[in-house]
């Protein structure tokens, strides 16, 4: 069983930062898929980044703003810049390590 818990959401202003971190109960191989999803308002869950050992995947719609890594091994981040209206939602933090584990999700608000 892995917990998973989501920090670092809030209110921010179009065009500002913010980063989010998730920390799991217990270490994460390398080799297992940690990333991010979301899910707006009237929107089915979306994929935002995966990290795994040989490299990322973002969404096109945050390539370029977003940047997802692991600082340390049971844990994940996402640092987002240039945040827009259209990336507010509820950001889930995913692990999958013999079994799918989620986050409660937190909430990333970007006013315009």
């Amino acid at each position: 069983q892995v917990h998973l818990v989501e920090s670092g959401g809030g209110l921010v202003q179009a065009g500002g930062s913010l980063r989010l971190s998730c920390v799991a109960s217990r270490r994460i191989f390398s080799d297992n898929v940690m990333g991010w999803y979301r899910q707006a308002p009237g929107k089915q869950r979306e994929l935002v980044a995966t990290i795994r050992v040989g490299g990322t995947n973002y969404a096109d719609s945050v390539k370029g703003r977003f940047t997802i890594f692991r600082p340390t091994d049971n844990s994940v981040a996402l640092q987002m810049n240039g945040l827009k209206p259209e990336d507010t939602a509820v950001y889930y933090c995913y692990v999958t390590q013999y079994n799918d584990y989620w986050g409660k999700g937190i909430q990333v608000t970007v006013s315009s």
